[in-house]
């Protein structure tokens, strides 16, 4: 039996059909939403993290990429989940060779967990102290999930105190016409305004007549009441 069918396998035993409708409205899967036609087994997160930890190191690409494939959220949450474990235990020549997987994959990112899961642990791991030429021809997308995984993988920048593509990047996405994508640069922010506020601080002045709401509300998140205020009353909004 293939790998993936039988990582298939143990996910299904895990499958929950009430779950599964809940899962369903909560990652907006009607028609015209976000996540349209994604399908739910209703497999907890997890349990499919027990599943990918079983099986990664034994994995090949070509396995991760059969669960990818499926239309199934859950198969495609596990493969990714190993694809991050690939790379974590991998070297440099693995590593490069997980990122290019991933990015030609990027199609099967497709919801806000899987983007969120590994933007910042495959993408912006990869690309500290490199060359970041790829996140902002990402940012221009028309995919939705490919703009979130250049805004989401800057997490990793951040966590290294550099700051720049974070700030550059949000600012590109101001206009963008999706919730999705003001919340995920507004989040974002709101974590490089923790290693830097001044930083934020003068983002926002600078930015907070044209930001959306939703992308100004994640970013002041942690700011004091009164200073929320004057950034809102000062906002487009």
């Amino acid at each position: 039996m293939k790998l993936s069918a039988k990582v298939k396998g143990d996910i299904r035993e895990f499958s929950d059909a009430g779950k599964a409708k809940v899962l369903q409205g909560f990652f907006r899967t009607g028609k015209g939403e976000y996540g349209e036609g994604d399908k739910f087994l209703g497999v907890k997160v997890p349990e499919s993290r027990s599943i990918a930890g079983r099986y990664f190191s034994e994995a090949s690409l070509s396995d991760i990429e059969e669960l990818m494939k499926s239309s199934f959220h859950e198969d495609r949450l596990t493969g990714l989940i190993m694809l991050v474990k690939k790379f974590e235990n991998a070297d440099e020549v693995e590593r490069k060779r997980i990122f290019d997987f991933y990015l030609s994959h990027s199609d099967r990112v497709n919801n806000w967990d899987l983007v969120d899961l590994t933007a910042p642990n495959i993408v912006g791991r990869w690309l500290i102290g490199r060359d970041r030429k790829i996140i902002y021809k990402l940012a221009r997308s028309k995919n939705i999930w490919e703009r979130r995984i250049a805004m989401v993988s800057t997490l990793s920048f951040i966590k290294e105190k550099d700051l720049g593509d974070t700030f550059m990047i949000a600012e590109m996405l101001i206009g963008d016409g999706e919730d999705l994508m003001h919340k995920a640069a507004g989040w974002m922010l709101r974590e490089a305004g923790k290693r830097d506020e001044k930083a934020l601080v003068g983002f926002l002045e600078k930015n907070k007549r044209s930001m959306p709401r939703t992308m100004l509300r994640y970013a002041i998140e942690r700011f004091d009441e009164k200073r929320r205020k004057e950034f809102l009353l000062s906002s487009k909004g």
